[in-house]
């Protein structure tokens, strides 16, 4: 029965990740869509901090930390987002509710592994634009990247954890842009999609030492080689009979393009320092340079950008009053808090877009086992409403299930 029940939870939960559009940024236009996967929402709860080893709980940005897991261990999360959108003349607003990711880690002797399914990216825009001539332009793209990945830990000391991770991405993006000029019956449309495949790996480094009886240091490694995505395109070009809902329809059609191409994901590499004592507090900092200098555009024909190496710097951690308490159930609440600065080293209409956001939240106990519901929120800016760009200010509202249990456990009574 718990087979049949875990098999239905995976499919749901996949076909959920898989159909769902998970952002309605107008800077998804560009690339591969926006990043969506920034770590489980314990990590984004800590400000997008990895580098802390974990019993209880599936870091997927990490996984030396597989080799940590004491229980196997069950997660999915999701986010709520609420997004002002602020241009020069013109704001609007925007919800989106999206299911992230779900993963299971199994521990085993020395070592742990993990697997699961991610949305890594989104495409979800909607744009008009009407000049003085009356010309009315109109984009709106849908789509994104998932990952399903594979990962595994192993200890090689008391002290030295490794793990590496193996990802396949895949995904298909489906851009129209419209165009109606006055006086002329019918108006232009033009329909890309690009259905996305590739691999990559991530590498990664944990060691972590007692300095005092009590106080922990740690510091981690990790590193992700340059890839390629794989990207079948196919282009329609089509007269239409415009409309200003976004279905315009057919009315004659040329020969569908098609060709291929590939396209650089970057390497990057993260560092990470932190210091605390077990089961009490953490606090850590990390910082991550990515290679973007060397992304591959998704549309090569867009003029308005330039890609250079990114830059991004993640401090966190988290505080229990008392893990091992049983009356006061407050004592036992995980707190967590943290702050993302991110310059994404893409640089649109000469303006550099930056990234930043300061979260917080709790991990609440469920019963008297292991497993927790993590809830918080976050709240952050993106982007400027100068040279005709947009600004975002979002709050994300964040919720995570991590159900624990016991496998492999010998039996002394039949």
């Amino acid at each position: 029965m718990i087979k049949k029940l875990l098999f239905a939870f995976f499919v749901l939960s996949s076909i959920t990740i898989l159909a769902q559009q998970g952002t309605s940024s107008p800077y998804s236009f560009y690339g591969i869509g926006e990043v969506r996967f920034r770590g489980t929402v314990e990590n984004r709860l800590m400000g997008g901090v990895s580098i802390f080893p974990d019993s209880l709980h599936v870091n997927i940005l990490n996984p030396a930390t597989y080799a940590s897991l004491k229980l196997t261990t069950y997660t999915l999360g999701g986010t709520s987002n609420y997004t002002k959108l602020n241009a020069e003349q013109k704001n609007e607003k925007a919800q989106r509710a999206t299911l992230d990711y779900m993963a299971v880690g199994i521990p085993l002797k020395n070592a742990g592994f993990g697997f699961g399914l991610i949305q890594y990216s989104s495409v979800g825009y909607r744009i008009r634009n009407e000049n003085i001539d009356g010309t009315v332009k109109r984009y709106d793209g849908t789509g994104g990247v998932n990952k399903v990945f594979f990962g595994f830990g192993q200890k090689l000391t008391s002290n030295l954890s490794i793990g590496i991770d193996a990802n396949y991405n895949f995904g298909r993006i489906e851009t129209r842009n419209v165009q109606k000029i006055p006086e002329v019956q019918f108006g232009t449309q033009e329909l890309n999609t690009s259905d996305l495949s590739g691999f990559n790996v991530n590498l990664s480094a944990i060691y972590q030492r007692k300095i005092s009886q009590k106080l922990n240091v740690f510091g981690s490694i990790i590193y992700t080689p340059e890839s390629e995505l794989q990207s079948k395109n196919s282009r329609l070009i089509s007269s239409v009979l415009y409309s200003d809902f976004f279905d315009p329809q057919d009315v004659d059609q040329l020969d569908e393009i098609r060709n291929s191409y590939k396209i650089k994901l970057p390497s990057k590499v993260t560092f990470g320092l932190g210091v605390g004592q077990n089961k009490k507090w953490m606090l850590g900092s990390e910082v991550t340079f990515q290679k973007n200098s060397r992304f591959g555009n998704r549309t090569p024909d867009i003029s308005n950008v330039i890609y250079r190496d990114a830059v991004k710097y993640n401090l966190g951690g988290y505080y229990i009053p008392d893990a091992s308490a049983f009356s006061n159930y407050l004592k036992k609440i995980t707190y967590r808090g943290g702050f993302r600065y991110e310059n994404t080293g893409m640089t649109i209409n000469n303006q550099d877009l930056k990234d930043y956001a300061l979260s917080a939240g709790l991990g609440l106990p469920l019963g008297g086992a292991f497993s927790n519901v993590n809830i918080g929120v976050e709240y952050g800016k993106r982007g400027t409403a100068k040279a005709s760009l947009v600004e975002e200010n979002y709050t994300n509202f964040l919720l995570s299930l991590s159900l624990n249990d016991r496998w492999f456990i010998k039996r002394k009574y039949d």
